[in-house]
C-alpha cells in the first residue's frame, strides 16, 4: 500500500482515492499482488463511494436513518444501521441489541474513557460510509495564532487523538493505523505538554497503540516534565515506569525538583482540599515556602479560581516566580485558561510580557490552544462567550495596557460626593452587565467579591430588571442614611466597574451610552404608566436595542474580518456582544 500523507489543509490524500474490494484499506495499491482492477471497475467503486457519502452528508436521507448518535451540546447524527453494522463489528453488537427504528445513543456511553467531539465523530463515520478519509474541517485542526503552522498545535493533535480513540472504540483498525502513523510522524514537534495527551489516549487504545505509546514515554523521558505534571496527567504505571527510567539513566537528581518532598507535597494536598489555614501552619513550620514549593503555579494549575485568589491575597508568593520548566505562573494561568485566575494575576502585577524559555508570552500560549473554529464562531443568542475567547480577549487588554481613564461616565461624574446617587449608578450599571455581558461580568464580580456583600434594593439590579419587586427609599419621609454595608458594596462595586473598564473597554462604552440616558431608571416602573407613558418608553427602549444591536454588529463585522483576513489577530479581536435585545 502506498504511504498516505496529510496536508493540515485537506486532510489524508492520495491520487487514488478509491475503495478497494476490502474495506480495511483506504485506496488501493497498484503495485500490490492484488489482481489490478479496470478502469470501468475503478470508477464504478468511486461512484458507489459517493453515492454511500451523500447518504451520510445530505439530509435528504435523513427520513431513512434508523437510528440516532447523541454527541455533545444536544448534537445528534442520523445514521444507517445496515451501512454501520456492515463496516464495524462494534455497531453490529450494538445494533443487534435494540431493534426498535429511530433508537438514540449517546456517545458519552459508547466512548467512556475519553471525550471525542463532533467533528472526530463525523470524521470516523464518514469514513465508514464511504471508505475515503474526510479533509480535516475548516477551522478545527487551526489555533488562532496566525504565526503557527498548524502541524502540530493543540487543536491539531487534539483532533488527531480523538479520532485515533474513537476508531478504536468503534473498532476501524485502519483508521487506528493511519492515525497513529501520522502523530508519530509529529511527535517531536508536539509541545511536551500534548504528547502527554497523546500517551493517554494510546494507553486507553493499548496493543493497538503500542508504538506510539512508547516513542511518547521516551520522549517524556528526556524531557524537563516534574513528577507532580505527570502524577496529574497519567495513569501511575505509567509515572513509575518514567521515572525508572530517569534514574536508570542518571537524567534526574533525587534530591531534585523531581522528587518535590513531604512539606511540598502536604502544601500540595492542603491545596487540593483548599485550605488555606493549614497552608499558613505548614509555612510557620518553616522547611519551606510558597515560591520554593511553586504553591502559586500548583493552585493556578489545579485548584479553583476562589483557592488562587486566597493565596494571591496572603501576599507571600511572588507572582514572577518560575518554575523548574521555566514557566512564570502567569504562562500557567494562559495553559489553563480559566479567566478569573488571569484576571486575579494580572490585578497582582504579573506581567504579559515575560516569555518562556522557548520564547512564548501567555497571550501566544492561550491562542496555540485555542480551536479557530470555536473563536470565530458567530456568538449564538443567549451564550455567553467561550472561556478561551475570554482569555485571549484579557491577555490581549492586558499588553495593550491601554484602560479607559477618568470616570466610568458622565452619570458617576454628575453624583459628585452623593453616596447614595453612587451606589444607585454601580448597581444599575453592574445589573446591566450581567444581563448584557454574564460572563465578563461574572469574571469582575467573583473577583471583586461582590456577592458577599448587601444588594441595594434601590438600585436597577439584574433582579429588578428581570421582573422582581423592587424596593425603593422615599426621601420625603427620611432622608437616606450610607451604612457600613453600603460602603462594603460601595467598594465592591467600584471594584468591579474597575476591573470591567481595564480588562473590557467596549463593553464599558457601550454601558456608559446606556447609563448616561437620563431615562434609563425610569425604564423599570411599568406598573402605574398611562398609554402616553408606555409609549415615550417603549421609544426609549427601542433607541437603546438600536445601541446594543449596532455594537454587537460591528464586533461581529470585525471578527469576520479577522478570520478572512492575515492580519494580526491582535488588532482585530473583539469582545462577544449581546445579542441586540435589552430584556427589561
Amino acid at each position: 500500500m502506498k504511504k498516505l500523507k496529510m496536508d493540515t489543509r485537506t486532510g489524508f490524500s492520495d491520487s487514488n482515492e478509491i475503495l478497494s474490494n476490502s474495506s480495511s484499506v483506504c485506496c488501493l495499491d497498484q503495485a500490490s499482488s492484488e489482481p489490478s482492477l479496470s478502469p470501468s471497475e475503478v470508477s464504478g467503486l468511486n461512484r458507489l463511494s459517493e453515492n454511500l457519502h451523500s447518504i451520510f452528508d445530505s439530509s435528504d436521507f435523513e427520513f431513512f436513518a434508523d437510528a440516532r448518535l447523541a454527541v455533545a451540546r444536544g448534537r445528534e447524527i442520523p445514521v444507517h444501521r445496515c451501512i454501520l453494522s456492515a463496516r464495524s463489528g462494534f455497531f453490529r453488537n450494538l445494533f443487534s441489541g435494540s431493534k426498535d427504528k429511530g433508537s438514540r445513543f449517546e456517545l458519552k456511553d459508547l466512548a467512556k474513557d475519553y471525550e471525542v467531539g463532533f467533528d472526530s465523530v463525523v470524521a470516523v463515520l464518514g469514513y465508514l460510509y464511504s471508505g475515503k478519509v474526510r479533509p480535516l474541517p475548516s477551522g478545527v485542526c487551526v489555533c488562532v495564532d496566525e504565526d503557527c503552522s498548524h502541524t502540530a498545535c493543540r487543536p491539531t493533535v487534539e483532533f488527531m487523538v480523538e479520532v485515533l480513540y474513537a476508531s478504536f472504540t468503534f473498532q476501524v483498525s485502519e483508521l487506528v493505523t493511519l492515525y497513529q502513523g501520522h502523530l508519530l510522524d509529529i511527535l517531536d514537534i508536539i509541545a511536551i505538554d500534548d504528547i502527554l495527551v497523546v500517551l493517554s489516549v494510546a494507553n486507553m487504545c493499548g496493543k493497538a497503540c503500542e508504538r506510539l505509546r512508547e516513542r511518547c514515554i521516551e520522549i517524556i523521558v528526556k524531557s524537563n516534565v516534574d513528577v507532580v505534571t505527570l502524577d496529574k496527567a497519567l495513569p501511575q504505571h505509567n509515572v513509575k515506569q518514567i521515572m525508572d527510567y530517569r534514574l536508570e539513566f542518571n537524567l534526574d537528581n533525587p534530591e531534585g525538583h523531581i522528587f518535590p518532598d513531604k512539606h511540598v507535597k502536604r502544601i500540595h494536598r492542603a491545596l487540593d482540599s483548599d485550605d488555606l489555614e493549614l497552608v499558613r501552619m505548614l509555612l510557620k513550620e518553616g522547611h519551606t515556602n510558597l515560591d520554593e514549593a511553586h504553591a502559586l503555579h500548583y493552585a493556578v494549575a489545579y485548584c479553583d479560581a476562589k483557592t488562587t485568589t486566597e493565596l494571591l491575597d496572603l501576599g507571600l508568593a511572588d507572582v514572577h516566580c518560575r518554575n523548574h520548566r521555566g514557566y512564570t505562573v502567569l504562562h500557567v494561568a494562559a495553559m489553563r485558561r480559566e479567566p478569573k485566575i488571569i484576571v486575579s494575576l494580572l490585578t497582582k502585577g504579573a506581567r504579559p510580557s515575560e516569555l518562556t524559555f522557548d520564547g512564548r508570552k501567555a497571550l501566544q500560549i492561550t491562542k496555540r490552544l485555542t480551536r479557530s473554529a470555536d473563536y470565530f464562531k458567530s456568538t449564538e443568542e443567549g451564550k455567553a462567550s467561550p472561556n478561551d475567547r475570554l482569555c485571549i480577549e484579557i491577555l490581549e487588554q492586558a499588553e495593550r495596557r491601554a484602560p479607559l481613564l477618568g470616570e466610568a461616565s458622565v452619570s458617576l461624574a454628575m453624583a459628585g460626593d452623593d453616596l447614595r446617587m453612587k451606589l444607585l449608578y454601580l448597581e444599575n450599571r453592574v445589573g446591566l452587565a450581567k444581563l448584557l455581558f454574564p460572563m465578563e461580568a461574572k469574571v469582575v464580580m467573583d473577583i471583586s467579591q461582590v456577592d458577599g456583600t448587601s444588594e441595594f434594593l434601590d438600585g436597577l439590579s439584574s433582579k429588578n430588571l428581570a421582573g422582581a419587586k423592587r424596593t425603593t427609599v422615599d426621601l420625603n419621609e427620611a432622608p437616606f442614611k450610607i451604612q457600613e454595608e453600603h460602603l462594603i458594596r460601595l467598594k465592591a462595586l467600584s471594584r468591579t466597574v474597575e476591573l470591567g473598564k481595564r480588562f473590557f473597554p467596549r463593553c464599558s462604552e457601550v454601558l456608559n451610552k446606556i447609563m448616561d440616558a437620563d431615562d434609563l431608571s425610569q425604564m423599570a416602573y411599568l406598573g402605574c404608566d398611562t398609554p402616553a407613558e408606555r409609549l415615550v418608553k417603549k421609544r426609549r427602549y427601542m433607541e437603546l436595542q438600536e445601541v446594543l444591536s449596532k455594537a454587537f454588529n460591528e464586533d461581529k463585522e470585525e471578527i469576520d474580518r479577522s478570520a478572512l483576513s492575515s492580519s494580526s489577530s491582535s488588532t482585530s479581536i473583539g469582545v462577544v456582544r449581546p445579542n441586540g435585545k435589552l430584556n427589561v
